[in-house]
């Protein structure tokens, strides 16, 4: 059985100016073990998919469809239910953890509270352990650190607290919004190479929100192409690194620089700017920066369908682009 399953999920929010479609009929499913990068521009939806998921979605949003983990179904959950299930099924790891970590209580504090209410830990039971994993991401002596506060910590350090406590109950599933962002190359191989450890050792299924193309071919087997609100393309990662179909994952692809390119490739911009949330176009949303897009682009929005194995696109093309 899939450990989460993702049906026609759609999140909106109401705002003075009208409602703004963050994510619009999303299917998916993820089995234990995978490692599924999800990728596009900012504002493409990436991360309100999988908060609305979470139950984290701020006040004006609202979320529709179905969301089943581990034949549970999220959406719509008793608070106190979701609540069992974040932290120790279900973990998060937040873009910004100046903002995710409580600046008024220690490290410890936040971490130990985790094992105490998931794993019914004693306290030294929880310190001992919570101290374990931050050895585990590499903070530079972590048993003194411990009790600190987290603007006592760099940003790295910060952002390190944050992946060590959403791994400290071992979750069946993990998403990371961009967990090394903050990171020098160094740190973020290291944090790369416990999230395939975690992956290995106990099957955790892995989400990795981000812009980095580089950390999603270092870690993930599949990705996820989100532009305007929709899964634009989905594929196993080798195949859509190498052969890209839908034009807004090929422009992606050529905009990264290359290292076996000589230096003397020119990097090419994506011409336009992404669409207007509160007043999407009813054909493709990216046909107004396609340089493939005809008549049938402007008036009919392509549909996600499976173009290979595995392989999912939505694009009136019928062949790659060149």
């Amino acid at each position: 059985m899939p450990l989460l399953v993702v049906e026609g999920l759609s999140v909106r929010f109401a705002s003075p100016e009208g409602e703004v479609c963050a994510a619009s009929d999303i299917s998916f499913a993820l089995e234990p073990g995978d490692a599924v990068g999800v990728v596009g521009e900012s504002g493409s939806g990436k991360s309100q998919v999988f908060l609305a998921l979470m139950g984290l979605l701020a006040k004006n949003g609202r979320a529709q469809g179905r969301v089943t983990f581990e034949g549970q179904e999220l959406l719509g959950l008793a608070p106190r239910a979701l609540n069992a299930l974040r932290g120790a099924r279900l973990a998060m790891v937040f873009q910004d953890p100046l903002t995710s970590l409580n600046p008024y209580l220690k490290v410890s504090r936040q971490m130990t509270e985790v094992l105490v209410a998931h794993q019914g830990m004693g306290e030294d039971s929880a310190r001992a352990a919570a101290i374990e994993m931050l050895e585990r991401v590499h903070i530079p002596d972590a048993r003194r650190r411990f009790d600190l506060y987290p603007h006592e910590f760099s940003g790295g350090m910060r952002q390190r607290v944050m992946i060590a406590t959403a791994l400290l109950c071992g979750p069946r599933l993990l998403i990371a919004d961009e967990p090394t962002t903050a990171l020098d190359v160094t740190v973020q191989a290291q944090i790369l190479d416990l999230l395939r450890e975690l992956r290995a050792s106990s099957g955790t299924a892995i989400v990795l929100i981000t812009h980095d193309l580089g950390v999603v071919a270092g870690l993930c087997d599949r990705v996820m192409v989100m532009y305007g609100g929709r899964i634009v393309e989905d594929a196993p990662a080798q195949m859509l690194f190498h052969a890209p179909h839908h034009p807004y994952t090929a422009g992606l692809l050529d905009s990264v620089p290359r290292i076996d390119a000589g230096g003397d490739e020119p990097l090419t911009a994506i011409a336009g700017q992404p669409p207007n949330l509160q007043a999407l176009p009813p054909g493709c949303a990216f046909a107004a920066r396609c340089g493939h897009a005809h008549a049938r682009c402007d008036a009919e929005r392509p549909l996600l369908k499976p173009i290979a194995a595995g392989h999912r696109v939505a694009c009136h093309l019928e062949a790659a682009p060149p």
